[in-house]
């Protein structure tokens, strides 16, 4: 949550200067050419939706109701995966967690000693998860084939 608050902070920051850019005297247009008083009228208008985007996930976050997942539990939003072994056994890979969020795909959280990126549903691998249980395979997303992965718990 942290996170986004000061993902928020920044967003509303850069949707401020911009609103001031637009409305500066030294924005407005000297021809009917000058286009620069528009365009940081389209850049404002872009940043404060990011920042509204942001405050929208934050409400989705401090609603969120997370389950209390079992290891033989079908993985659903609110959960915290771990992605470990390859597809050959033979080959260990060190465990990759990943939280099943509603929004905010792509924020990498530190809780404890671990690294946790959010995913969501939407993405592809959040599509891939949703349903599956401990012991099932994925393919993470990444360039070229990346190996498949084992989901090694669920919590």
């Amino acid at each position: 949550m942290q996170e986004l608050r000061q993902e928020l902070s920044r967003q509303a920051a850069a949707a401020e200067l911009a609103r001031d850019e637009a409305i500066s005297e030294e924005s407005q247009p000297e021809n009917k050419w000058d286009t620069h008083s528009q365009e940081a009228a389209y850049l404002a208008e872009g940043q404060a939706k990011l920042a509204a985007e942001v405050g929208e996930s934050i409400k989705l976050y401090e609603t969120l109701a997370l389950p209390d997942f079992q290891p033989t539990d079908t993985i659903a939003l609110g959960a915290v995966v771990s992605l470990g072994a390859t597809a050959s056994d033979s080959q260990s890979t060190a465990a990759t967690w990943y939280f099943l969020g509603p929004r905010g795909g792509g924020l990498e959280l530190k809780i404890d000693d671990r690294t946790i990126l959010v995913v969501t549903p939407q993405s592809p691998l959040g599509r891939q998860l949703v349903g599956k249980q401990v012991g099932d395979m994925v393919q993470p997303p990444g360039r070229g084939t990346p190996p498949l992965q084992r989901i090694a718990s669920v919590e």
